[in-house]
């Protein structure tokens, strides 16, 4: 199993970038890693997981640590054990370790749905926001830990959603990358019932799946928030009907694939 880390760099630029601070997106990521590599290895009943380091790794490590402004004197820290966990370094590619295991069908890779985000690292703060696509890697789901977030930005009591909306966007990007689900954070008020359909109608225009709940009244309003609408389950059963593929007019609109998949979701929705 490989314990390298991809960085999400789309570029790389000549000029030094600060290095990262302690409890930034490697650390968050190396924090989830290895809580998923625990449960792992408790649900195996094994003493020991060997992280093979393969020669993509060490390229992905040394261009990591350049970028980092650690140059490659931070490849050092890098220790041999820690714990049960050990790491061999391989000197050949993945791809040859990927075909020597298919060759003798043995599957290599398997993703497993662990946590959510709240599990791996105790809530959304600020740091746990900037590592979110990497810590969706190892999750089954991202959930907004709002309450955490508010107070790690210092956040007046009173403040609405607007500080925090962007955040709340790169956790749903971030999933969305990862073809995971996210949910959007509590709402505290428990006796305010259009207050929490505001703000989960809120949730689900910016993309959540749905709400996390502190409360059974809010069971019912959840669902209605979430749930499609007739008039938008009826639009959909349209749309795809009236495809033919490629560009095309929908009514006053123009439509394409990826708008006929959008109301494939939609149906696929209301029959759950």
């Amino acid at each position: 199993m490989s314990g390298s880390w991809r960085s999400a760099s789309g570029a790389i630029s000549g000029r030094r970038r600060r290095p990262l601070a302690k409890g930034s997106l490697q650390a968050a990521a190396r924090a989830a890693r290895y809580r998923f590599l625990e449960q792992a290895l408790a649900a195996s009943g094994l003493r020991t997981i060997a992280l093979g380091h393969t020669a993509d790794d060490l390229v992905e490590g040394v261009i990591l640590h350049l970028l980092r402004g650690a140059g490659l004197a931070g490849m050092r820290g890098m220790p041999e054990r820690r714990g049960p966990f050990v790491r061999p370094l391989l000197g050949v590619w993945r791809s040859e370790v990927e075909q020597f295991l298919e060759a003798r069908a043995t599957v290599h890779h398997v993703r497993l749905p662990v946590a959510t985000v709240d599990h791996v690292v105790a809530g959304a703060t600020a740091d746990v926001v900037l590592a979110a696509a990497a810590i969706a890697e190892v999750c089954a789901a991202l959930i907004a830990g709002t309450n955490d977030l508010r107070a790690d930005l210092r956040l007046p009591l009173d403040a609405n959603r607007d500080p925090i909306s962007a955040a709340l966007q790169l956790i749903v990007l971030a999933a969305r990358a990862a073809a995971i689900a996210c949910f959007d954070g509590v709402f505290n008020r428990l006796d305010d019932a259009e207050g929490f359909a505001r703000e989960a109608g809120d949730g689900r225009r910016l993309g959540f799946d749905g709400k996390s709940l502190i409360h059974p009244n809010q069971i019912a309003l959840c669902h209605e928030a979430f749930a499609p609408a007739a008039a938008e389950i009826e639009r959909a059963e349209a749309l795809v009907e009236a495809f033919g593929g490629g560009a095309e007019r929908f009514g006053n609109e123009m439509i394409e694939r990826m708008h006929v998949e959008a109301a494939q979701r939609v149906i696929a929705r209301a029959r759950h």
